[in-house]
């Protein structure tokens, strides 16, 4: 089969031929159509210290995928072959499988979902990292509705999800885009959109004229300096909450938190009735070929990604 792999840590992704995986007991083999690229799959290929099960090489990336079942393993069966099916690569070793491949196992009890009726595969193969972090980063603010949120960040796959779900409770959203993204925000719901071309000044002054007591909750889904992180919550009011997924910590006296993901197929399966139904929409920037996944991956590390880019397989 085909995939995007490395052959070390820090190496080049390129494009390979491997051998298709066989389902172990508990497993699905998936044939593989889409796969969603995410800031994770490159630095999966930087190094993952600390993995409890040495890495496999040729180690393939990816981690969210939408295809169909090929074959079960062993053991009680949850779906069936033709099943389409999305979700997310978790389990060890890393490397075995990965979604930037024709083919991947995964366990039938792990962040894997059927695609609704209604549900096109490649916004399946979009939502399950991004759609995930955006519901479980909301649900840890505990912002209700009436309140702000400020969004550092906010046009990418996980500030675009997060955007529409909390506008869809009642949630005053500020997002903070680059360029010409505002109107999409806006249409994806954000109250208010702020221009931070013109540097963090600019972000501060607008923010406070929207809310002069500060914003409810902060998300920065970007800093990755205590610097940055301090001057967005710098603009919470008293008792606000901040949340980084950047590993950052917060300032003394802010109530902040270090997101963790946790997936889970029920929140996929809630997720995607919400795609389904028209709720929720998919922000995808673009398609590519598979062979293409080296140059994407390369230009998202460098930043400023706008909506999820999905490989056709």
């Amino acid at each position: 089969m085909r995939a995007i792999a490395v052959s070390a840590f820090r190496a080049e992704p390129r494009l390979v031929e491997l051998p298709k995986p066989d389902p172990e007991a508990g497993e699905v083999r998936v044939k593989v159509e889409y796969a969603a690229l995410n800031p994770l799959d490159w630095q999966t290929a930087d190094g993952a210290p600390g993995e409890a099960v040495p890495p496999v090489f040729p180690l393939v990336l990816g981690t969210d995928f939408a295809g169909r079942v090929d074959m079960i393993g062993s053991g009680d069966n949850t779906f069936r072959v033709g099943d389409p099916v999305f979700g997310r690569v978790t389990a060890p070793p890393l490397g075995r499988c990965g979604a930037y491949g024709e083919y991947l196992c995964v366990p039938q009890d792990s962040a894997i979902a059927l695609v609704p009726r209604d549900m096109p595969l490649q916004a399946a193969a979009a939502l399950p990292s991004a759609g995930t972090t955006a519901a479980q980063i909301l649900s840890s603010t505990a912002v209700r509705s009436g309140l702000s949120l400020l969004v550092i960040g906010a046009t990418g796959g996980v500030g675009s999800f997060l955007t529409q779900l909390a506008a869809a409770r009642g949630i005053g959203v500020v997002a903070a885009v680059r360029g010409e993204e505002g109107r999409r925000m806006g249409a994806l719901g954000a109250t208010a959109t702020v221009d931070t071309t013109s540097g963090p000044e600019a972000l501060a002054a607008a923010v406070r004229a929207l809310y002069p007591d500060g914003v409810d909750a902060l998300v920065d889904l970007v800093s990755t300096d205590a610097a940055s992180f301090a001057a967005h919550a710098a603009l919470l009011r008293d008792g606000g909450v901040a949340v980084t997924t950047r590993s950052v910590a917060a300032p003394p006296g802010v109530a902040w938190s270090d997101f963790r993901l946790a997936p889970s197929a029920v929140l996929l399966d809630e997720l995607a009735s919400a795609v389904a139904r028209g709720e929720l929409d998919v922000p995808i920037d673009m398609e590519l070929p598979l062979e293409k996944a080296p140059q994407a991956l390369a230009q998202n590390r460098a930043g400023g990604a706008r909506g999820k880019t999905v490989f056709a397989i």
